[in-house]
């Protein structure tokens, strides 16, 4: 007799078994669609991330050619005023081009 209670004590009744069955399968579809969803955040998240980092590496590129593009700039403006000396002009002008300075006959004035 205590062998037939521990039996029927371990059988369960089938349309609970129904239920167990079903709400493991709905366990099963939440915890793919958890796993997908977190999935998904973490690639944009690793995106994301890589993609600023790609924009830091540019946007420091971008600063070392400024600087560069600064520096030649200042070189160029520098080799302007040099070359814009009147008397470097003027020494260019008799010893290249064999000019001289207008005498007053040369001279017209107009009014």
């Amino acid at each position: 007799m205590a062998n037939l209670r521990a039996t029927m004590d371990k059988v369960t009744d089938p349309r609970r078994l129904d239920g167990v069955t079903e709400h493991k399968g709905d366990v099963f579809v939440w915890m793919i669609c958890i796993i997908a969803i977190v999935s998904t955040v973490a690639v944009f998240h690793v995106w994301s991330r890589v993609k600023v980092v790609d924009l830091n590496l540019a946007v420091g590129e971008l600063r070392r050619e400024l600087k560069e593009q600064e520096q030649e700039q200042n070189r160029l403006k520098l080799e302007v005023a040099s070359l814009k000396i009147p008397a470097r002009i003027e020494s260019l002008a008799k010893g290249e081009l064999g000019l001289s300075l207008p005498t007053e006959q040369q001279v017209v004035q107009v009014r």
